[in-house]
């Protein structure tokens, strides 16, 4: 831990950081997964498709920034690079070689729900450890990534 005037006990800071860090690895991992079938998504509803997971990948790269600064202002590293995101990311691996819109639409939203079940997790364990600021980080993100499933599911034809 580098030194910091940040109030919270190095042990408490030193948790948040795994946490984040944790998440931090799983949100380069959910970017690069929703940039992948915003590439490769194929059908009539492509524009509004491919435009929308833009939008969610901008916003998942916020996610990342916001963990990483976090952990960062607590004193820690942030382990942000590819290398690190592809051996500690918790998600699932996006399925290459897909092309149709709705696979793309199911794919992402349910990395979207796992991301964001994580986050819920977290938000407990930070609570828990007494870092109430790490804890709201979470909340906000979590909220995001609700708004963001609602968003890409709307594409889902109802049943």
């Amino acid at each position: 831990m580098h030194s910091t005037h940040n109030t919270l006990s190095e042990n408490i800071r030193t948790k948040s950081v795994e946490v984040l860090n944790k998440h931090l690895a799983a949100a380069i991992d959910l970017h690069g997964q929703v940039k992948q079938a915003h590439w490769n998504v194929r059908g009539p509803g492509f524009i509004g498709i491919h435009q929308l997971f833009d939008r969610v990948a901008g916003e998942v790269d916020t996610y990342a920034d916001q963990l990483a600064e976090r952990a960062g202002g607590l004193g820690g590293t942030a382990k942000g690079t590819v290398q690190v995101a592809a051996q500690a990311s918790f998600l699932v691996p996006y399925s290459l070689g897909v092309a149709d819109q709705n696979e793309h639409v199911f794919m992402v939203a349910a990395t979207l729900a796992a991301f964001g079940q994580s986050t819920r997790e977290a938000i407990l364990d930070t609570s828990s450890i007494g870092d109430a600021e790490t804890a709201d980080l979470f909340t906000e993100i979590s909220r995001g990534v609700d708004q963001q499933i609602w968003l890409v599911e709307s594409h889902l034809v109802p049943r």
